[in-house]
């Protein structure tokens, strides 16, 4: 009989987690497991949808003349996206997201006490750096995009019994090496496979 090799604490549930916006330039920061500092901004909180870290990939297979298989296969996209829903939608990081104006141009008004602003009908790239974190127990899971933009944006819903929320798809696009996510974990030792 095949003995099966399961570890129930090598298993992760978003149980909770955050997200947090700086300018393109900003630092990781070291650890999940470690708060977030200026000029980081908190995304305060998300919907219990929790995080959603996508993977969209296109390949391209080569089967030679002949064969019904192909004998190479080349990935010809290659894109990474985290969405999450933004309940905290006065939080002035969140506006400014949101409608790609800087946080300075969401300053209330010293009388009034009013915020205005106005949406352009040509908006412009709005590259931002993005730290997100997801914890379960003593296990914690850090993304660090450098350079990331808000791709997707759903309606927003105003009603009696429905939380507002700004539903949003981050894209990451590469930085000057190359590369779109950095991943820092703490996770559990995977123990040594033992073959029983």
């Amino acid at each position: 009989m095949v003995n099966i090799t399961r570890a129930a604490d090598l298993t992760i549930i978003g149980t909770t987690g955050g997200g947090w916006v700086a300018n393109v330039g900003t630092s990781a920061p070291s650890s999940p497991l470690v708060q977030p500092a200026s000029p980081w901004e908190p995304l305060g909180c998300i919907s219990d949808d929790g995080l959603t870290y996508g993977f969209d990939e296109d390949s391209q297979e080569f089967t030679p003349w002949g064969l019904t298989s192909p004998i190479r296969t080349t990935i010809t996209k290659s894109i990474r996206t985290f969405g999450l829903t933004l309940w905290e939608t006065a939080r002035v990081p969140v506006q400014s997201i949101m409608y790609r104006i800087p946080a300075a141009d969401l300053t209330p008004d010293g009388t009034s006490g009013l915020t205005s602003f106005a949406e352009t009908a040509t908006p412009t790239p709005d590259r931002r750096a993005w730290w997100f974190a997801v914890f379960d127990g003593d296990t914690a899971r850090g993304f660090y995009v450098p350079q990331g933009e808000i791709s997707d944006r759903s309606d927003v819903t105003f009603k009696q019994d429905e939380m507002s929320g700004y539903e949003i798809t981050v894209t990451a696009y590469p930085d000057d090496a190359g590369n779109t996510v950095y991943h820092t974990d703490k996770l559990p030792v995977t123990p040594a496979y033992s073959g029983s």
